[in-house]
């Protein structure tokens, strides 16, 4: 038998470096752990992927929609991927040829499936990620994405930049307002974008894009401007504890009136608010994960002054540390009780015990009930990826108390687009 027989061809799964914006959708959302990643690039083993497919239609940028034609022993490994500043070229036809890959395997190979851990000797483990809709509401507007790439952005001016937490220096988190002037920058709640900060890391590469998610609603934080606002924690310390200078963050939080930043973006089209009117909104967050969440209450608030709001609650649950770690706590509080019911847990403060937006949602179970059974609720969990098991467990323990099959009616919040879960 030719040796060519006996070659192994895969469709390699890779991810492009240059338009990769290290939101970490992928990672969370492979379901075989086949995606990992280091301080700069994100990437797939090939050992492990099996093609399944799930992190594809997640992934806001398209960077994850790569394959390339490999003899399985030339794949290329992790640490060669996370080294990449670019993706390598297909292997030309004759490269393939001389790897003993004949024409024939070639124009069709098929993907090398891992083996997949078999959970059915124990009980399965939950998986909150799985929940999590990949679709946007019905009712959705139309969300607009990648109009400025890595190698395209545009530029914004800073029109506001101010510390909206009544924390010290430490903990200070920022809202700062861009200005895309002339360039068209078309976005809606629950859409991020990509700030590109100047300079260059140590390898002496650019700065890669961070993601941030988008604080104002869709006729900008000054309404009828081409503007948009961001949440920021100026970062000093890393999840261990150490210190830290978060190097966008920084950048951000320290840029006055009038500098200049590169953009890229929009991204996401699915963690959209519901345009129906009569729709039920209940929004789940931790620190700046209440950017988003901040976006579609503004608008719901601007609709209610114009007579367009016809009393689909809007419903909060909103963890922090401390009070004066808590973003915009000030503006929250002048909000009207018959417009949104505000629920705040503080898991740091001194003498009291510790609360969790998870304790929140149990003690107010009677309350969600209703909002479970009914199909035009749409529920959102943004913030640190600590808090998604919990947060989605809590949903599961409320509907079973009160008779709900969780996996029937889980199923259907993923398939209609109504439970979203955006953590990092």
């Amino acid at each position: 038998m030719h040796p060519a027989a006996e070659t192994i061809v895969i469709r390699q799964h890779l991810i492009d470096p240059e338009i990769c914006i290290r939101c970490n959708t992928c990672e969370a959302t492979c379901p075989v752990n086949a995606i990992t990643h280091d301080d700069r690039n994100y990437v797939v083993n090939a050992d492990v992927c099996n093609a399944c497919m799930a992190c594809i239609s997640p992934c806001p940028t398209g960077s994850i929609d790569n394959w390339r034609t490999m003899p399985k022993a030339r794949a290329y490994g992790l640490e060669e991927q996370l080294g990449w500043d670019v993706l390598p070229p297909e292997l030309t036809p004759e490269q393939l040829e001389a790897d003993g890959v004949p024409v024939a395997l070639e124009a069709a190979p098929q993907p090398v499936l891992a083996a997949v851990p078999d959970e059915t000797a124990g009980e399965t483990p939950f998986n909150a990620a799985s929940y999590g809709a990949t679709l946007p509401p019905w009712s959705a507007a139309h969300a607009y994405a990648n109009l400025y790439g890595p190698k395209n952005p545009t530029t914004a001016t800073v029109v506001g930049n101010f510390n909206c937490t009544e924390a010290g220096f430490d903990n200070e988190t920022h809202h700062i307002v861009l200005d895309l002037g002339a360039m068209p920058f078309p976005v809606l709640e629950g859409q991020s974008i990509g700030i590109v900060p100047p300079g260059a890391d140590a390898s002496g590469r650019p700065h890669h894009a961070r993601q941030y998610s988008i604080a104002s609603p869709r006729n900008g934080e000054r309404a009828g401007y081409n503007n948009v606002s961001l949440t920021v924690k100026r970062v000093t310390e890393d999840h261990q504890g150490r210190p830290v200078r978060g190097v966008a963050s920084n950048f951000l939080c320290g840029l006055k009136v009038g500098d200049t930043v590169q953009v890229i973006g929009p991204f996401g089209q699915s963690f959209l608010m519901p345009n129906h009117p009569r729709s039920n909104i209940v929004m789940i967050c931790t620190g700046t994960g209440s950017a988003p969440m901040r976006a579609m209450t503004e608008w719901r608030r601007r609709l209610r002054k114009t007579g367009k709001f016809e009393g689909g609650k809007l419903m909060l649950f909103f963890g922090a540390r401390t009070q004066q770690e808590l973003p915009y706590f000030g503006p929250l509080q002048s909000l009207p009780k018959d417009f949104i019911d505000i629920n705040l847990a503080f898991s740091r403060v001194p003498g009291a015990p510790k609360r969790y937006v998870q304790d929140l949602m149990h003690e107010r179970a009677a309350d969600l009930v209703p909002l479970l059974k009914d199909p035009n609720t749409c529920f959102y969990v943004c913030g640190l990826k600590s808090m998604e098991e919990g947060v989605v467990l809590a949903l599961h323990d409320v509907a079973a108390h009160a008779g709900l099959d969780w996996e029937t009616l889980g199923a259907a919040l993923k398939r209609e687009g109504r439970l979203h879960l955006e953590t990092y």
